[in-house]
């Protein structure tokens, strides 16, 4: 491994066109390859997880699933509602949605208490996740309702109309993500390289790597099925770790240029530069893939389809990081030594001397390493209390699974599901008690839900006016019972009223019963059960996130100290970005600040998402940095002078990477999904930690301190070896 990156850029380097076009058809095949087979989209049972899941298999054994359906409203524009009217338009809704191939059946209409509303339940065919898909000639048919009725409001929701309307806002909200992050990238770019060419290249290649990635992520789906979120981190992630390598790659070479002095061919540079940063990029990508992978260790569907994406896109970065880039490099290179050259004529002409090289360190970096170099004991010390202060508010954290009820208001459909629940509060939650036995118990069966249902309308945290209705499957193996609770899912009593029906209602009835198997599902079960599995799965993902990175690590420095060192750093880093998290998300008082509504907890996948993700993306600049260290080690340099010569020299571009990244994922600070939004904000402030403190304060002081026992047990190493060599020229110009 220590030669692939060497042996890739001196092939690229010789036949640049070739791996140019090399690189773009594989781009053009991997999105072909995608657009043929398609993608294989998670369906229910992926979703399925403890009791609840269990509950749901029963209940679509005897083809008692729960369907897609849509509710439509009709009440007055103004004044009381005026039946014959009201009456008018339930008959033209019910006569074109029972026209429309799409819906099952058409329910009789359902008057509000108040008596304002008339309500309308359109079930649909097919399976519960397919609804969002099919719900468009619903919408379709409920406006023309409505604009046939123009003295009545006719309005729609449900959870297909939901989905479809969070699915438009994440895809408005990525192009909103696109427009911030891209320009300011651009600008970051130029303000390194000052060049518009070298500034398009790790943007280009950032691009080209998403592509690539999209189009093998449909194809990975025929594997492992797509939940609908793997998209959102290729663009994500895509984005930040493509522009990082090729920053990282380029930065070196023009670096070798410069020391070279016109004395070495692009070629020459290209290959140093893979001996240098581009056996980091490798260890770096394959550290982000390891560290990703764990995730697949959660067995669960949503995890595993962030995990695929993330694989993908940081796999093909560093792809194109050893391929294409080398050969654009090449041929960049050869226009900027046409372009020096005739420089230098001119200059000579004129008498002028040659331009001198600018320092690797501006004063601000110097600046930030100056506590470290001259006191590393209380800088670590500082350091790592304000970490750990930063990390407090994380020992708060509580967990939810977002449902609907979470959603934006913006969605169109979010603001009627207010109004329908504000008129139907028995449809805010519907428990699902699942039964399984033999088919000469079913009347049994049926006779203890009754008692169950009457149970459960005697007690406040149950719809007491609603009469318990059972379904028995064709062959009386399977029975269900639904039983409404007037409470948003995420919310206190709704979550009591599950407790109350699994440890109180259903033991005293129907628990009663031998020989038969019962489950609850429902809204407010999937969430629990969801969040139970995913804190049981927790300590195996970590326990192997932390094994991985150690090993990752010791792997590519051959030292245990320095693989120690990186695995406490990346705990400080993640425990600061979730503190943070909890601080500004748990609470509402930045409600206003970063426009969201608290939902008094963090998302549940998000914590375990961040952590895994947040060690790979850590590792990138663990590897950078402490590689240029050990370089500097390597060309002979006693260890303190290393760790300063190392910081020095991957300050700025570490720097600049960091700026790239912050960018990405504070973009989707702005998104309107809650979930997003806490994503995108963990992700940049631990990246910002992470460059600014950890990089540049705790990990030279650590270094400082420890010396040579940093690189236990590996001896003191003189000259170049181990893939880091000394600049010697690999090839004369000419």
């Amino acid at each position: 491994m220590r030669q692939l990156p060497v042996r890739m850029a001196r092939w690229s380097a010789r036949h640049a066109w070739r791996a140019i076009i090399g690189w773009f058809a594989f781009v053009v095949l991997c999105l072909g390859a995608g657009i043929a087979v398609g993608t294989d989209e998670a369906t229910t049972k992926d979703f399925w997880v403890g009791e609840a899941g269990r509950a749901e298999a029963m209940a679509t054994e005897g083809g008692l699933e729960r369907s897609p359906t849509e509710r439509i409203m009709i009440r007055s524009r103004s004044g009381p509602l005026d039946m014959a009217a009201a009456g008018s338009a339930v008959q033209d809704v019910t006569e074109r949605m029972r026209d429309l191939p799409e819906v099952g059946s058409v329910a009789a209409p359902v008057r509000s208490k108040d008596g304002k509303v008339l309500l309308v339940s359109v079930v649909l065919n097919g399976p519960e996740l397919e609804g969002r898909k099919n719900v468009v000639p619903l919408l379709e048919q409920t406006a023309a309702v409505g604009a046939s009725h123009p003295d009545l409001v006719v309005e729609e929701t449900g959870s297909p109309a939901i989905s479809k309307g969070v699915n438009d806002q994440r895809g408005e909200d990525l192009a909103l993500s696109e427009r911030i992050s891209l320009p300011v990238t651009v600008i970051t770019l130029l303000a390194v390289f000052g060049s518009v060419v070298m500034a398009g290249v790790p943007l280009l290649l950032a691009l080209s790597s998403i592509a690539a990635a999209i189009g093998l992520s449909m194809v990975a789906s025929h594997l492992l099925p797509d939940a609908g979120v793997g998209m959102n981190l290729i663009l994500l992630i895509g984005l930040a770790v493509g522009v990082d390598y090729t920053l990282f790659y380029l930065k070196r070479e023009r670096e070798e240029r410069a020391r070279a002095g016109g004395r070495l061919s692009s070629e020459a540079l290209v290959e140093l530069a893979a001996a240098t940063a581009g056996r980091a990029i490798v260890i770096s990508g394959l550290a982000v893939i390891v560290s990703t992978a764990t995730l697949y260790l959660a067995t669960d569907v949503i995890f595993s389809s962030l995990a695929t994406g993330t694989i993908l896109v940081v796999a093909v970065a560093v792809a194109s990081s050893l391929t294409v880039l080398p050969a654009l490099l090449v041929k960049i290179g050869h226009r900027t030594e046409r372009l020096a050259s005739r420089k230098a004529a001119r200059r000579a002409k004129r008498g002028k001397p040659a331009p001198t090289a600018k320092p690797e360190t501006g004063r601000v970096f110097g600046a930030l390493l100056r506590p470290a170099r001259t006191r590393p004991v209380l800088t670590l010390c500082l350091s790592v209390l304000v970490m750990l202060g930063l990390a407090a508010p994380a020992l708060g954290l509580k967990l939810v699974d977002p449902g609907k009820d979470t959603f934006s208001r913006d969605i169109p459909a979010m603001q009627v599901y207010d109004r329908l629940t504000g008129s139907f509060p028995e449809l805010f939650v519907k428990h699902e008690v699942v039964v399984r036995s033999a088919p000469e118990r079913a009347a049994q069966v049926e006779r203890s839900l009754v008692d169950l249902g009457r149970r459960a309308q005697a007690d406040p945290l149950f719809a007491g006016d609603t009469e318990p209705t059972v379904r028995t499957s064709a062959d009386g193996r399977i029975s269900v019972l639904e039983l409404a609770v007037p409470f948003p899912a995420p919310s206190a009593e709704a979550i009591e009223s599950l407790v109350h029906l699994r440890q109180d209602h259903i033991p005293a009835t129907v628990g009663q019963l031998s020989d038969v198997e019962t489950g609850v599902s429902g809204d407010v079960a999937r969430g629990r059960d969801y969040v139970a599995h995913e804190s049981d799965k927790l300590p195996l993902v970590i326990g192997f996130l932390l094994l991985m990175t150690f090993l990752m690590t010791v792997w590519a420095f051959r030292s245990v100290v320095i693989g120690l060192v990186g695995v406490v750093l990346n705990l400080l880093s993640a425990g600061a970005s979730l503190g943070m998290l909890v601080l500004f998300f748990q609470g509402t008082w930045a409600e206003g600040l970063l426009a969201f509504d608290s939902l008094g907890a963090i998302a549940s996948r998000v914590p375990l998402f961040l952590v895994v993700i947040l060690f790979g993306l850590s590792m990138d600049y663990q590897v950078f940095v402490v590689s240029r260290i050990q370089e500097a080690r390597q060309n002979g340099m006693p260890a303190r002078e290393a760790v300063l010569e190392g910081i020095n020299r991957s300050a700025k571009v570490v720097t600049s990477a960091a700026i790239v990244m912050v960018t990405v994922f504070g973009a989707f600070v702005a998104l309107h999904l809650t979930e997003m939004k806490q994503m995108g904000f963990c992700l940049a402030v631990a990246v910002l930690l992470d460059a600014v403190i950890i990089r540049l304060m705790v990990l030279p002081s650590v270094l400082l301190l420890l010396g040579e026992r940093a690189w236990w047990p590996a001896r003191p190493a003189r000259g170049a070896r181990d893939g880091f060599p000394a600049t010697a020229p690999l090839e004369k110009v000419g």
